[in-house]
């Protein structure tokens, strides 16, 4: 049986996925085909590894936080769903 990787090895992997990815979103179309699936698998395989990361001012993960903040979101309001 192979061992899991290091928690360095995946935190390194996630600083890295983190950084690709925010250089990635910056001249991406939104519409683009694939765009999502690739944020979900890369979003799965940080929760499967339990990486986890606080949102701070002035990370890309604080800034998403910020932008993600100016839309407010009922789930009770949400009709794609039903």
């Amino acid at each position: 049986m192979s061992k899991a990787a290091s928690k360095g090895a995946l935190e390194a992997l996630h600083n890295k996925l983190a950084t690709t990815l925010a250089e990635a979103l910056d001249g991406l179309d939104a519409s683009e085909k694939g765009t999502a699936a690739i944020l979900n698998v890369a979003r799965q395989f940080l929760k499967d590894n339990n990486v986890e990361a606080a949102p701070r001012e002035g990370q890309p993960l604080g800034a998403l936080a910020e932008k993600v903040a100016q839309f407010p979101f009922d789930p009770a309001e949400d009709t794609r769903a039903h």
